[in-house]
């Protein structure tokens, strides 16, 4: 008898596997919601917004809805919001529209790398950077942001929550201390728009990068948030788009979804995070009985269903592919570095050795995931675990430490 799900040839013998979606941070699927809102855009109301017929006028319409949905889940002015490609591109108009020869920067260790490199290449071209530590949370202090501060410091940029770890920074601390200096912030706040809370008038924060695939929305649309009268020279030029300072037709359809995602997550964000936090805690608590193993980031202050745990003894690619080949999808840092043999820079920044860095799990969790989802993903790690150890040619040592 042929087994469920078996293959058509003769010699094919493929069963049912189950299969669990745990890379939130890396991307989401495209809630139906977003979808059927999307749908319209493609088709009936298919028309540039800067056409002055009726289908541009249609157009225009959604564009502006969903700025106005946006705006409303961080409470900024429609009007604040210029719409991107994306959170890379919303760094960088942040960073480079913002900054010139002769200036300074503050930032941090663990931001992303579209921040990161970005800096680096501008120091290259006369800007000053500084670069600050965290702590073995990952957490940075605002004292030494202060003390950082020089006579031609322009901007600080600290992410809102690291996308590898978790770990949400004192971003309204942070804020404060730019405003009170009349230095500008700006926050990657990629991870944390439509998880967690944001109010841009009480955090203090003067432009904000954001990306509609991570909350349900589709990919290739983002935005960032700048405050009215904060001065950012564009990084594209052309017809004068997005208040001039992105132009290029409007993805519509992309924006209308962005803005339904908002939308959908300020409906739902509280509960939704309240029980992200109880499914992660779960995960975490079981993870940690695995022997030599730890939690990265900090035990409380991270992003509800973030987990990030490293296992000694074993490299995280090979727990990732033996997770998978179980049909459970998780990571090993960032999306946007897999590719990468450097071990992460956030885990060494946080004071991890580059072996204990190599052996780093992601689980982050999503609205699809279940506590079956859970009790299946905590049965298959510790052995995936235990059978790579079995085979590591990485050697322990007494007392199980490097």
């Amino acid at each position: 008898m042929r087994p469920k799900g078996a293959g058509s040839a003769s010699n094919d013998c493929v069963i049912d596997m189950r299969r669990i979606y745990m890379d939130h941070a890396a991307t989401t699927p495209v809630d139906r919601e977003v979808l059927k809102a999307m749908e319209p855009y493609f088709t009936k109301k298919f028309g540039n917004a800067s056409s002055l017929h009726s289908f541009g006028f249609e157009a225009k319409k959604g564009l502006e809805t969903a700025r106005t949905q946006i705006a409303k889940l961080i409470n900024a002015y429609p009007s604040e919001i210029v719409f991107t490609s994306g959170g890379t591109e919303s760094d960088n108009m942040a960073i480079r529209g913002t900054v010139k020869e002769g200036d300074h920067i503050i930032t941090s260790r663990i931001e992303h790398h579209a921040v990161l490199n970005t800096c680096s290449e501008l120091e290259k071209h006369g800007v000053e950077v500084t670069y600050l530590p965290v702590d073995s949370h990952g957490l940075v202090s605002p004292a030494d942001v202060e003390k950082a501060f020089r006579k031609n410091t322009r901007l600080v940029s600290i992410m809102h929550a690291n996308n590898e770890i978790g770990t949400i920074q004192p971003i309204k601390k942070i804020g404060a201390l730019c405003r009170k200096n009349r230095i500008l912030f700006h926050t990657d706040a990629v991870q944390t728009v439509g998880k967690i809370p944001i109010d841009v008038e009480k955090m203090n924060i003067d432009m904000l990068s954001a990306s509609g695939h991570k909350l349900y929305g589709p990919k290739g649309i983002g935005c960032l948030y700048i405050r009215n009268g904060v001065r950012v020279n564009p990084l594209i030029t052309g017809g004068g788009h997005e208040h001039g300072l992105r132009s290029g037709t409007e993805n519509v359809p992309g924006a209308v979804g962005f803005g339904k995602a908002c939308e959908l997550a300020a409906r739902y964000m509280g509960n939704e995070a309240r029980r992200l936090k109880q499914l992660g805690n779960t995960v975490t608590r079981a993870a940690l009985e695995i022997p030599d193993s730890r939690l990265n980031g900090h035990p409380e202050k991270r992003l509800p269903g973030n987990i990030n745990m490293s296992f000694d003894f074993i490299e995280g690619e090979s727990l990732v592919l033996r997770l998978d080949e179980k049909g459970i999808a998780v990571s090993t840092g960032s999306a946007c570095s897999t590719k990468s043999l450097e071990p992460s820079h956030v885990l060494i920044a946080i004071g991890l050795k580059h072996m204990q860095a190599h052996g780093s799990l992601r689980i982050t969790l999503g609205k699809d995931n279940t506590r079956s989802d859970i009790d299946y993903l905590l049965e298959a790690l510790p052995d995936v675990v235990s059978s790579l150890r079995k085979i590591s040619p990485f050697k322990r040592k007494e007392g199980g430490r490097f």
